[in-house]
């Protein structure tokens, strides 16, 4: 079968994978192949991890030449890669425009967990995070947030796979839901990664309006909310858009997406030595939770050259879950990956950019 003439643009191919299973199967038909061979494309894709369209054997090489022709499959240049005696695993992306991203690899016992960003920097601003020190650049394309999760696929060796997706890398991932959830639909589909909604998490900062809008969706996606604090005066200094929006205003939302959703929220909690972390900030955070249903993940800070802040100890720690406990508020400590590399979230980007010539 002779496909049709298709136009080849010469700048910047896109994914393969932008297409969703209904588009690349339309375009198959429209170059003059069957519908059906789209599903070898994404099979090849999401199950065989391919590194080239010529690794897909099975598809027809005038297929493969049209595929080539008119898309990419991993556009953007790996910068670094970063292995830490973990076995955690960084990648420092560079995009087509110059930009850069980060994506990691987290491997326990029985999760292979990745943490992916949505955006080229980031505005919220959080006084303790390196990904917003040299502020927001733009919004990720749904292939260049899915580039990432393929990318740490292909870390993975035969055997293993993906379990858990965070959405809380670079980024406000609320602030970008046109191409954030198509592209975790692509994880969640058969066709895709085949990837359980509720084993993906999408990490906010507290947008209210966009956490209500996240809800009429009808995913099945967690939410996490970058709480930080119990009250607007600490978690205005922390957190600088809060004052803008509020404690309060954040909880209501989160209710009504308990509401819409039935899904629990989880409350994330940098802790910061001498800064949120006393007792009578996880009194507040209790009383503050008491009467919803929610889970408190706390995060002792991971340390960036460029910040003053540091964890507490873990005596300090252990008393801050502790208190939470004694009023009913289940609380874990979220273990400390990748110790020994550039971990926290932007400090590889950040060092990057600060290497290059002005």
């Amino acid at each position: 079968m002779t496909p049709l003439p298709l136009q080849v643009t010469p700048a910047i191919k896109p994914r393969v994978y932008e297409l969703d299973a209904a588009g690349l199967a339309a375009w198959c038909e429209a170059a003059g192949f069957p519908a059906y061979r789209a599903d070898q494309i994404r099979r090849w894709i999401f199950g065989r991890r391919a590194n080239d369209i010529a690794e897909m054997h099975d598809v027809p090489v005038a297929l493969r030449t049209a595929l080539s022709n008119n898309f990419s499959l991993f556009p953007a240049r790996r910068v670094q890669h970063q292995v830490a005696s973990d076995r955690t695993e960084k990648l420092l992306l560079e995009l087509h425009d110059g930009q850069f991203i980060e994506c990691v690899l987290m491997r326990e016992t029985d999760r292979r967990t990745i943490c992916i960003s949505t955006q080229v920097g980031c505005a919220m601003g959080c006084v303790f995070c390196a990904s917003g020190l040299l502020g927001l650049k733009r919004n990720l394309t749904t292939g260049e947030i899915l580039e990432q999760v393929l990318r740490l696929d292909r870390l993975l060796q035969k055997g293993e796979q993906i379990t858990n997706v965070v959405v809380m890398g670079i980024g406000e991932p609320l602030a970008n839901l046109k191409s954030l959830i198509p592209a975790l639909d692509t994880l969640n589909e058969k066709g895709g990664l085949g990837l359980g909604a509720r084993r993906i998490t999408i990490s906010t900062v507290g947008l209210p309006e966009k956490i209500r809008e996240l809800a009429q969706l009808d995913k099945q996606y967690n939410l996490a909310i970058s709480l930080h604090a119990p009250n607007d005066e600490l978690r205005n200094r922390l957190v600088p858009v809060n004052d803008k929006i509020g404690v309060d205003a954040i909880l209501e939302a989160a209710d009504d997406f308990f509401t819409m959703t039935g899904r629990r929220v989880t409350y994330e909690y940098v802790l910061l030595s001498g800064v949120n972390d006393e007792p009578q900030h996880a009194r507040q955070l209790a009383k503050r939770l008491q009467s919803r249903v929610a889970h408190v993940n706390l995060i002792p800070m991971n340390g960036v050259t460029e910040l003053e802040f540091v964890a507490p100890t873990a005596p300090r720690t252990d008393e801050f879950v502790k208190i939470l406990e004694s009023f009913g508020i289940p609380a874990t400590v979220r273990k400390r990956k990748g110790a020994d590399i550039d971990a926290a979230c932007g400090q590889l980007r950040l060092a990057q950019e600060r290497e290059l010539p002005v």
